[in-house]
């Protein structure tokens, strides 16, 4: 699985977590949060959609640097399939990142943002979809609170 980096270029997902340890090692006096979130482009007239998972590596205070996943997904027919493989394609990163960083043994709390929200048709699908990222061991942020998938991720669905 290939992201994009616009400080790296193109990464594999291990020279993601390797980029996150050495950052963590070179300022160990730092909060940092590993981020997670997905977002898409629907593509009506080919019941298609872009997906897009970023990773964000975010120092707290000081900035952040993150990486993206780009990839297309056929018979896409409704919102809510969609937002069910967006938090489907965040766990799935966030799954094999974790597994990286603990070969490492390094030890990350991984929010997943989630593009979902009180305000609008997502938000019959809440409990649900939090309950699933949660029960699989990340935190989970929602609109407004969830940048890494409706501000990093959605500024690549459209490109």
């Amino acid at each position: 699985m290939l992201f994009r980096s616009p400080t790296l270029g193109v990464v594999t997902l291990e020279q993601v977590a390797e980029d996150a340890i050495q950052e963590r090692r070179e300022h160990p006096q730092d909060r940092f949060r590993l981020i997670i979130g997905t977002d898409s482009q629907p593509h009506e007239h080919t019941a298609s959609a872009t997906f897009v998972t970023a990773v964000i590596l975010h120092r707290v205070g000081r900035g952040a640097r993150y990486y993206v996943h780009k990839e297309h997904h056929e018979h896409i027919h409704s919102l809510r399939q969609r937002m069910f493989t967006e938090a489907s394609l965040s766990l799935q990163v966030g799954g094999l990142l974790s597994e990286l960083l603990q070969k490492a043994g390094q030890d990350w709390q991984i929010e997943v943002h989630l593009d979902i929200g009180e305000g609008g048709e997502t938000k019959q699908w809440i409990r649900e979809i939090v309950a699933w990222i949660e029960s699989n061991g990340y935190e989970a942020r929602i609109k407004p609170e969830s940048f890494g998938a409706s501000k990093v991720a959605d500024r690549y669905t459209k490109s």
